[in-house]
């Protein structure tokens, strides 16, 4: 049984029960977990430790967010006593915020490096999903890399959960290639440097666990008006960068997730633009929608997070599509050299923003965490272009997102060169401090809070003799203890 999905008959000896398999992690274990983006992730096993509370104080890692079978319901179970490297789940954010959870926020492009240095200490088990097993114990991820090939390579154990969900013909779409081969090697987003199972020994595998769940798929509302209105806004930036050079025809894309994105998505499906690339870390269905049409020919990730209906499509396509998308590991998604190399636009949400460039894209008033640095800032210091988008409001208009200061930076002055609201575009780069800030008030903030942000402006000048990134700290403090204490900066 499984013969076709389990290439070694010693391995179909391995087969095991979700429930057996959960008694192989214990107490204060570090565990790593497939998934990137709630994609690619193990379910069955984790369904057992909560249900029968056998292990607790856990270190949980894993590629990026997982779906609500591990993070959210470990969280609720109190059974995460620490996490790494980026999360969104609520409920692990209120265990982080009230203390009850240790974050360790990441890179999402160092984390790699990290696991194998030690730094995380030991990883005592590896949960990794796959679709299909080789006589060799290499594996064939599902829809998600991640970090699944350094927890194999590093793990004391592995434990397979084989998701028959999943068809055994996603084999050839992974490229799974060390940092140094793709370095050396890859001249295209789209070009492959390993090859496509994830190796591990055969007697490192302690179990496999057959299970047929599938992700917990995102839904795109279709873009409003202010997404689509941002959105044309950036595609008249993009059309105009390539008449003045600055991009090539045929440029690279990345994009972050979220109703802005796909609207961008939306908008260069209508354009002229054909035969672009990307290389990213999560194809969302707008982008599965280009690579449909031609606008984008090749593109590269780490996760496919697609809605139930894309899925589909991808899979009744999955030929077409496996000689156009990639799926790598995620120190190759977000490497800097490459980036670099292939020199995308990189397009990233904001939390908040400053009048000077600041961007912080994870907190909330400075203390409060949502979800971590992600991998925003591997592609903003190094794209071709980094554009952030953030609403010019938040709170039903209680709070402007241009502020003062940021309460917390994700990502400097230095790496944001575009900043960009409904109410218009910032193009920050080659300015000085003062000149980002006059712009910035003018273009992105809302015209209920711009008085309030030029006269802050106008007072740092006077009081600092027009130094060259002038602060009032006690202002800029108190424009955000405004919103502490009455729920609103009006």
């Amino acid at each position: 049984m499984y013969d076709d999905r389990i290439l070694s008959a010693a391995l179909r000896e391995k087969i095991m029960t979700a429930e057996d398999a959960a008694l192989l992690i214990k107490d204060n274990m570090t565990l790593g977990v497939s998934g990137f983006t709630r994609i690619g992730y193990p379910k069955a096993v984790p369904r057992v430790i909560v249900e029968q509370q056998s292990a607790r104080g856990l270190t949980l890692i894993s590629g990026a967010s997982v779906g609500d079978e591990l993070d959210g319901a470990f969280a609720r179970a109190g059974l995460t006593a620490r996490r790494y490297p980026f999360q969104t789940h609520k409920d692990v954010q209120n265990g982080i915020n009230r203390g009850a959870i240790l974050l360790g926020d990441i890179h999402l492009s160092r984390l790699a490096q990290m696991i194998r240095s030690g730094i995380l200490g030991k990883i005592d088990v590896a949960l990794l999903e796959c679709c299909l097993i080789h006589e060799d114990g290499s594996f064939v991820p599902t829809l998600s890399v991640g970090v699944s090939d350094v927890l194999a390579e590093c793990a004391e154990k592995v434990i397979l959960e084989l998701n028959l969900f999943h068809p055994a013909a996603l084999s050839g779409i992974h490229d799974i290639a060390d940092m140094d081969a793709c370095v050396l090697s890859l001249t295209k987003p789209a070009g492959r440097a390993g090859k496509p199972a994830v190796p591990v020994h055969p007697d490192k595998i302690a179990g496999i666990v057959i299970t047929d769940m599938p992700d917990q798929h995102s839904v795109y509302p279709a873009p409003d008006d202010t997404a689509k209105s941002v959105a044309a806004m950036i595609l008249d930036l993009l059309n105009h960068e390539v008449k003045q050079g600055r991009l090539p025809e045929k440029f690279c894309v990345q994009s972050g997730t979220g109703l802005v994105a796909n609207a961008v998505m939306d908008q260069l499906a209508e354009s002229s633009l054909r035969g672009l690339s990307m290389f990213t870390e999560v194809i969302q269905d707008g982008a599965l929608h280009l690579i449909e049409e031609g606008v984008i020919t090749a593109a590269s990730c780490t996760s496919l997070c697609l809605s139930v209906e894309a899925e589909a499509r991808f899979y009744a396509k999955l030929p077409f599509f496996k000689e156009r998308i990639v799926l790598r590991p995620q120190e190759i998604s977000n490497c800097d050299a490459l980036i670099r190399r292939f020199g995308p636009v990189a397009m990233n949400t904001a939390v908040e923003a400053d009048i000077y460039g600041n961007v912080n894209s994870s907190h909330v008033s400075g203390s409060r965490i949502i979800n971590g640095i992600g991998g925003s800032a591997d592609f903003t210091r190094n794209a071709a272009l980094s554009i952030f988008i953030t609403p010019a409001l938040a709170k039903n208009g209680d709070i402007s997102c241009i502020v003062p200061m940021v309460t917390h930076v994700d990502n400097t002055e230095h790496d944001v060169k575009i900043l960009v609201t409904e109410q218009g575009i910032a193009d920050l780069r080659g300015l000085a401090p003062k000149e980002r800030a006059a712009l910035v008030i003018r273009n992105c903030c809302h015209p209920d809070y711009r008085p309030a942000l030029q006269e802050y402006f106008d007072r740092a000048c006077a009081l600092t003799g027009g130094a060259h990134t002038p602060h009032d700290l006690k202002q800029a403090l108190s424009w955000h203890q405004r919103f502490e204490e009455t729920g609103s900066m009006k």
